[in-house]
This record gives C-alpha cells, structure tokens and sequence, in this order.
C-alpha cells in the first residue's frame, strides 16, 4: 500500500504543476492515470473509470479553491456571471455524474479520450475563438452552464476547457474569462463530487476506503502534493515558454491516453 500512496503522491505533484503553469484541472492528467494505477490493484474493471473519474472530481474542490483565491486577490473574477451560471452548473454536473455511472467503463473511457484530445489539439493550436456577442439572458446561461457542467461530470474536469472559449466568445476579456471560470470550477467540482459520491453508493466490489465512486487513499495523497506544488507551478508560468509547454502537456496527454485506452482494450 505504502507504493501505491507514493505513486498517488507523485501524480499529484505532476498534476499540481501543471495546473498551477497552465491553468488546467488535474483531471486531464488524474484521470487516465488513476485508471491505470486502478486497474494494476485489482480494482473491478466495471468500475476502474468511475472511481478515476469519482476522485479526480474530489481532488478539483481543492485546486479550484486555491485557484479561486488567487485570481479573486487579482480582481479578476467576474461575480455575476457566477452566480448567473452557477444554478444550471449544478444542475448539469450532478445530471452528468449520475449518466456517467450507468455508462460502462469501456464507452466511457473512449468518451473522455476523445474530450481530451479535443482539449489538447486546443492547446496545440492555440485555438481563440473571436468575440462576437454579449453573454446571453438567465435562461441561455442556465443551459450553458447545465452543458458545461454535464461535460465536466463525464469527464472529471474544472469546466475551463469549454467555460473560458464561450466568455471570451461573448466578449469577456481573457484574463477575467480565465479567472471566472476558476470560480466556476468549485461548484462544478462541489457538485461532481456529490453526484459520484450518490452513484456509488451501494455499488458492488468497490475497494476498501471508497465511499461512493471516490477513494480516499488517492485523494488524501493527490491533494496534499498538488496543493504543494501548484504555486511552483504558477510561478513558472512567468519565466517559461508557456506556448511551448503547452504543446509538451499536449503531446503528454496524448500517450497517456493511448496508454490508458491500450490497458483497457488491449490483449489481457
């Protein structure tokens, strides 16, 4: 046990930086590789992607917490939106969490193989979409926010990958986009973590320490270390090449995802 809590601690320390210098969730980097470690433990193979899925979403609370204050200290935190967007949020992400634990491991793995793949041709191009309209009336922000915060479920994610092009898309500048949608992510990963916390309640086979599709070993270590380390992370993000490393974390994701996609269908 000992081995597999260091591991969970060097993931967190990898997805730690990565958050603080590229302004990403964990879940891109936990996810897959939770599966992997998962499926190395024994853990039931029906439900290796709802528990790497379930403790990601639980790990987020604490990165979007921090991410939240600092970008709250900058001012750049757009307060009305949040609130706007925050009912349909909810709603979206505790109906993504429980659609996500009657999917089967399999379709799920390949669902959230091709999200992120689109997040990651996203960093290769440096794809901005260009401003074209205001943000839209309460109805049209619960239904993005339902459809961001469903996505977000099915794929353990803060939400930014899809809440930061749609404000920039309706005007809002970059860096207030980027720090609303930091705020945007703590609901997203309160209610995430709720919804697989439900759905894996009484599930069969769960590993000791589950409560629910989240498992608590896993957690405790990736949130200690990525804590530690998002600040160092954040600081690089001012003296390194951000653009390059983007394409690095791009092509990062890349293999592990084919790693992860290989473990699953490939020849036992």
């Amino acid at each position: 046990m000992t081995t597999w809590l260091l591991g969970y601690a060097l993931l967190g320390l990898v997805a730690g930086f990565f958050a603080g210098l590229l302004g990403v969730g964990g879940g891109a980097i936990m996810v897959p590789v939770l599966a992997l470690m998962f499926a190395a433990q024994g853990f039931p193979q029906e439900h290796l992607m709802h528990l790497a899925l379930g403790t990601s979403m639980a790990a987020i609370i604490f990165t979007s917490i921090s991410s939240l204050r600092a970008h709250h200290a900058h001012g750049a935190v757009i307060w009305p939106i949040v609130r706007t967007i925050a009912p349909g949020i909810v709603v979206g992400t505790l109906a993504g969490a429980q659609v996500a634990s009657r999917v089967p491991t399999k379709p799920l793995a390949i669902f959230f193989a091709v999200f992120i793949g689109y997040v990651a041709v996203q960093m290769v191009l440096n794809i901005k979409p260009k401003p074209s309209r205001a943000l839209p009336g309460s109805a049209g922000m619960f239904g993005v926010g339902a459809f961001i915060g469903g996505v977000s479920a099915l794929v353990a994610i803060g939400g930014g990958s899809l809440s930061v092009p749609f404000m920039t898309w309706c005007n809002v500048k970059m860096h207030h986009a980027i720090g609303t949608s930091a705020a945007i992510g703590l609901p997203i990963a309160l209610a995430g973590t709720v919804g697989y916390l439900m759905a894996g309640y009484g599930a069969a086979m769960l590993p000791a320490g589950s409560i629910g599709f989240i498992y608590l070993p896993a957690l405790a270590a990736c949130v200690v270390t990525s804590m530690l380390m998002a600040p160092f992370g954040a600081r690089a993000a001012h003296r390194l090449p951000v653009a390059t490393l983007k394409k690095i974390f791009a092509g990062v994701l890349v293999l592990l995802l084919a790693k992860m996609l290989h473990g699953l269908f490939g020849p036992a």
